[in-house]
């Protein structure tokens, strides 16, 4: 039986403008996570945290965090687009057309518009990816453009693995 390594993610001469990746985990929003980031991050604005209050908006019911939903569409992308990563630079045109609410599920995916080698330091590229954020219903709940610097292939550091050594039965 052959040993094969697992995904280790992108480096900056694996990606082409133009292509799209489906992010492969979804994650259902919950109740407590809305409720955790909100008061972890200080954030008093009552329709994250208060089904109360939140019963008297426009929505009827609380509404996801925002930050938080733009923490996760960008945590949805890491596997596909910044595994590699040397920096993140900034995100850019985050707009949110609909609200995400406790009990969605989101996934994402993100498209390469832009390349270019860095100018400042030769073992990194900068790639820019817009990542749209979705409901269970395809329901579009964010879109942002993020810039990174991603390792080229054999110029960033390594994850320390351990060798196992295999039992004999």
């Amino acid at each position: 039986m052959a040993n094969k390594p697992g995904w280790n993610g992108r480096f900056y001469e694996d990606f082409e403008v133009g292509d799209v990746y489906e992010h492969p985990l979804g994650r259902t929003i919950t109740a407590t996570d809305n409720s955790w980031f909100t008061l972890l991050t200080q954030n008093t604005a009552h329709p994250h945290f208060d089904p109360h209050y939140a019963a008297q908006t426009e929505f009827g019911r609380p509404i996801v965090n925002s930050c938080l939903t733009l923490a996760l569409v960008t945590g949805q992308s890491v596997t596909d687009v910044s595994q590699n990563v040397f920096a993140n630079l900034g995100w850019d045109e985050v707009r949110m057309p609909h609200p995400l609410f406790e009990g969605d599920t989101v996934y994402s995916r993100s498209e390469v518009l832009a390349l270019r080698p860095s100018r400042s330091r030769e073992s990194t590229g900068l790639v820019t990816v817009r990542t749209t954020g979705y409901t269970q219903e395809g329901t579009v709940v964010i879109t942002f453009t993020r810039t990174l610097l991603v390792y080229r292939q054999g110029r960033g550091p390594t994850s320390a693995r351990p060798s196992v050594v295999a039992e004999e039965r």
